[in-house]
């Protein structure tokens, strides 16, 4: 048995024997630069220098990399698909190609990992009017020792490698390695017994708007699987069972009474409640440290927590699970990401308050979604009675479904998930629908005026209002006590304040308004409400805002001591459902008034 830290060390090792330099694991946020939220492989961080620009750890570079993909959550729940996964990379960066690269994989595979030569398959590029066969790559395959009848050529769609959607970035043929999943089964026949392991990507071209165009420097790009590979190593078909994951799986078993033996749901319950667990620490635990929230990454971390939360209940355990599964985690990275354990009781404590704010609304959002099937099913059978060829509703409705996620914040994508579960769908025509019926009620307010400069009262402009209680508060101290809230507008990806200032402001006092709003969102404090007159609030130092004309009784709205304010807006219960505050640009709006514009991550 091979566990997972003697795999990262026989990787690394490898490649540092072959001239390369471990350059570890960046964050798993994208930069910004290819048009995805996450980085989904190991060379998306390596794009400026696969393009061109010099990299200081030079042309031979290695690591191992985590990447969080979810366009294939649903899958996961069976033996292979994770949210959060490893690569293992290699690169040349304009230095040796094709005749080293693939002597080196054969000698990994075959010398390093024992596996058997005469059972590796291989799939290299067909050609198309674009670009021309890779006759180079098959060639060298061969002559290394794979049988002929073990070589595939493939179509663009299956061994080209590029970003979809993106225009100069580099791209190329790839070299596509597959082993038996069974490693017992003689002479298994291609593609239907063999799962792929990893690629070697020939990264000679760049796209263009019409087509391809040749790189001046060829590239290497290899990638393969972690969690993968440590599974064929270890003789293995179900990744749930490798050090990775078997001691959360062991306490799962532990915390349920159930055996993952058994199969079924239980067993699918159990690896969705270990992969997104494994998700949330990591992304939590990460450099850029995501939190749950209605929007970007956030939003893409609450909704696999509250869906690990939901198996939980399915398996009859708390959500304290996570908190149990997360610790485990922590341990089994904490040596290839020291980072966690530094931030150990910050990654707990995260799950902890998203685990509580789901667990309050997900039992009577059950029990209104079950309301929902259930009179779908009565007017079924009504039906039918009386008329034998009545076609049974499957449907359930837009309305229904936005009023589960209005009131009880669940995400479409759970509601779509529960039904599926009952071989019903929903109506998500009729749910959008619904959802700007809603915005446009709540548009205009009080004769016809936007409270607090929201175009709606939904959750993520709820979350954009009070940012901007924060965001007032952070300008008086690091400006001046005489800044004035002069107008503002919200609405579902950002927040505009304007104020009174005479000057842009400068990168170090940006950083330390962002600085002093996410120090309050991070402590999770308390946004209370109370009613009180208009003397009582001004006597208490509470901070109005334009020249409403206030009325006898007003709601104040503080947060902790930070931000005191008379408000006719909504607000969220805490500062820790807002996410990561970032002032995303500056303009000028007359004299003496400055704009910002930001957002919440």
């Amino acid at each position: 048995m091979i566990t997972s830290n003697e795999l990262r060390e026989k990787w690394l090792s490898f490649y540092k024997g072959k001239g390369h330099t471990d350059i570890g694991a960046v964050s798993l946020i994208g930069d910004g630069s290819t048009g995805v939220m996450f980085n989904v492989a190991g060379m998306q961080p390596l794009m400026p220098y696969l393009l061109g620009k010099t990299h200081p750890g030079g042309k031979r570079l290695c690591n191992v990399q985590g990447c969080v993909r979810t366009v294939d959550i649903d899958a996961v729940g069976d033996a292979s698909h994770f949210t959060f996964f490893e690569m293992m990379g290699n690169w040349s960066l304009g230095d040796y190609f094709k005749k080293e690269k693939t002597a080196w994989t054969f000698e990994l595979l075959t010398t390093v990992f024992g596996l058997e030569k005469d059972k590796l398959c291989a799939t290299v590029f067909e050609g198309n009017s674009a670009v021309p066969r890779d006759g180079e790559t098959a060639a060298y395959l061969e002559k290394l020792g794979i049988k002929k009848e073990h070589i595939f050529f493939m179509p663009k769609s299956d061994n080209w490698w590029e970003l979809e959607g993106t225009v100069g970035t580099p791209c190329g043929p790839d070299n596509e390695w597959f082993y038996p999943l069974d490693p017992e089964k003689k002479n298994p026949v291609f593609p239907d017994d063999y799962v792929e392991i990893g690629n070697d990507v020939y990264m000679q071209y760049k796209k263009t708007e019409t087509g391809y165009t040749a790189l001046e420097n060829k590239n290497v790009d290899t990638g393969f699987g972690f969690d993968r590979m440590l599974l064929f190593l270890n003789g293995l078909s179900d990744g749930y069972m490798t050090d990775l994951f078997l001691p959360v799986i062991e306490e799962l078993e532990k915390l349920s009474g159930k055996k993952y033996a058994d199969g079924g749901e239980d067993r699918k319950a159990m690896r969705i409640i270990a992969d997104h667990t494994r998700t949330a620490v990591m992304l939590i635990g990460d450099e850029q440290g995501v939190l749950p929230s209605n929007t970007g990454a956030g939003y893409i971390l609450r909704r696999l927590m509250r869906r690990a939360i939901r198996y939980c209940r399915q398996i009859g355990v708390e959500s304290s699970a996570m908190l149990n599964a997360a610790k485990i985690f922590i341990g089994i990275y904490g040596g290839a990401y020291p980072l966690l354990r530094e931030k150990q009781d910050y990654i707990l404590s995260e799950i902890k308050k998203e685990a509580d704010r789901f667990e309050a609304t997900l039992a009577q959002g059950i029990r209104e979604f079950e309301k929902c099937t259930q009179s779908i099913a009565r007017k079924n059978e009504f039906m039918l009675r009386s008329n034998p060829d009545y076609v049974k509703e499957t449907v359930i409705g837009g309305k229904q479904a936005f009023r589960l996620y209005d009131t009880y914040g669940f995400p479409l994508e759970l509601t779509e998930e529960l039904a599926g579960e009952q071989g019903l769908t929903v109506d998500k025509e009729g749910f959008e629908t619904a959802f700007s019926e809603h915005r446009e009620k709540s548009r205009v307010l009080d004769k016809g005026q936007f409270k607090g400069g929201l175009e709606s009262h939904s959750v993520n402009a709820t979350r954009y209002h009070t940012a901007t209680h924060l965001l007032n508060a952070a300008l008086k101290i690091v400006l001046s006590p005489e800044v004035q809230q002069k107008g503002s507008n919200i609405n579902e990806e950002r927040l505009r304040f304007d104020f009174n200032f005479s000057r842009k402001l400068t990168d170090e006092e940006v950083r330390r308004v962002e600085d002093l709003v996410n120090e309050q969102i991070k402590a999770d404090v308390k946004v209370v409400m109370r009613e009180m007159t208009l003397e009582e609030a001004r006597a208490q130092n509470f901070v109005g805002v334009f020249s409403d004309k206030y009325g006898e009784t007003v709601k104040t709205y503080s947060i902790g001591a930070f931000s005191k304010e008379i408000c006719g807006g909504p607000h969220v219960e805490s500062t820790g459902e807002l996410g990561t505050f970032k002032i995303a640009k500056q303009e000028n709006v007359s004299a003496g008034i400055k704009r910002i514009k930001a957002v919440l991550q």
